[in-house]
């Protein structure tokens, strides 16, 4: 039987989910909505592999071929969240894999390759300060058994925003998509970045379908905090949440975070991805009081330690001011300009 690894294309679509969903180490981010979404919505090139035997898929490596004026193309596994690593039946197609993506970047003469993977195991040490991580949270079988293993504090702080008036509404509807993007859009000006744009996000409503799930909360008809969350089998993420700064008072952040842990714990997630923090900052400590614990992440090739952006820390005085500038811009430029900015922005 002779392995066959070659690019996919729109008929793998289907056998391409069918193995992620049984894979042990797939994400929500290896669904080929998220490649079919990043090429939709901002024309990178779709250029991930699927190794075969006898037309069975043995393995899949997701990749991206990200266009960067001025400085070069490069390839990125994957663009605008933090993994997308190869999944493969035996470490023999994942050697075959790994060949594969190098011999493709040869062809395209490209040298730079982003290969964002994790550690295998939960770690907890001082060692990792200053380093980026992603936190993982295991879920309980209900929420009621959820609600029971936070401290008092936590429970406090949730009773707080449901005391203040607030509330929630779960979906995936073009309705709150449009209340998600209102305060996201709000929410990144204010902290000097550039935001997706909307096709972005409508790409991955229409190609994740019933696995992607809206909450926004409310304060009367006012939306205040969104967030979205993308599902594989029993593990779900949180690829963006955002509240609006004056209205945090009322803890939005806090009934955000449990109308969606809740809505997962009932419906038979194990495993909620939190996302990346920095050990030990502001981030860290929210996502850790909620009981999610750290897993480094290992952003380079197998085999390989390259410096990259899970290491490299820097607040210089260019980047300040590029973020007080963007944040007093208009949110109507930020809206239209920022989209055409962070279509380059892999992360």
């Amino acid at each position: 039987m002779e392995l066959q690894i070659r690019q996919v294309n729109p008929q793998d679509k289907t056998r391409w989910n069918q193995y992620i969903q049984q894979h042990p180490k797939a994400t929500a981010y290896h669904n080929y909505a998220w490649v079919e979404s990043v090429e939709q919505a901002y024309g990178h090139q779709n250029c991930s592999l699927i190794a075969l035997l006898q037309d069975k898929v043995v393995g899949v490596l997701p990749i991206i071929k990200m266009q960067k004026p001025f400085t070069g193309n490069y390839l990125c596994s994957l663009p605008y969240c933090d993994i997308g690593h190869l999944l493969a039946d035996s470490p023999q197609y994942e050697g075959a894999l790994l060949e594969q993506l190098q011999r493709l970047a040869e062809q395209q003469k490209i040298s730079n390759i982003q290969y964002r993977d994790s550690g295998s195991e939960v770690v907890t040490t001082e060692a990792l300060s200053g380093k980026k991580v992603r936190m993982l949270l295991a879920l309980p079988e209900n929420a009621e058994q959820l609600m029971a293993s936070f401290k008092s504090k936590l429970r406090s702080q949730i009773r707080k925003a449901e005391k203040n008036g607030l509330h929630y509404q779960l979906g995936n509807s073009a309705e709150l998509l449009d209340a998600f993007y209102h305060v996201m859009t709000h929410n990144m000006r204010k902290l000097g970045s550039p935001v997706h744009s909307k096709a972005w996000f409508q790409a991955l409503r229409e190609n994740y379908q019933d696995d992607l799930l809206i909450s926004v909360v409310y304060t009367e008809q006012t939306p205040i905090g969104a967030g979205i969350i993308l599902r594989n089998s029993s593990k779900a993420c949180i690829p963006w949440a955002s509240t609006l700064a004056e209205y945090n008072r009322l803890a939005p952040n806090m009934l955000l975070y449990w109308s969606l842990l809740q809505q997962l714990a009932d419906s038979g997630v194990t495993e909620f991805d939190f996302g990346r923090s920095t050990y030990g900052e502001g981030t860290f400590k929210f996502k850790r009081q909620w009981g999610a614990q750290p897993m480094p992440l290992q952003w380079h090739l197998p085999g390989q330690a390259i410096e990259d952006e899970t290491t490299q820390g820097g607040d210089s005085l260019v980047k300040r001011i590029v973020i007080q500038t963007w944040s007093k811009l208009p949110i109507g430029v930020t809206t239209s300009l920022g989209p055409r900015i962070r279509k380059y922005i892999s992360l």
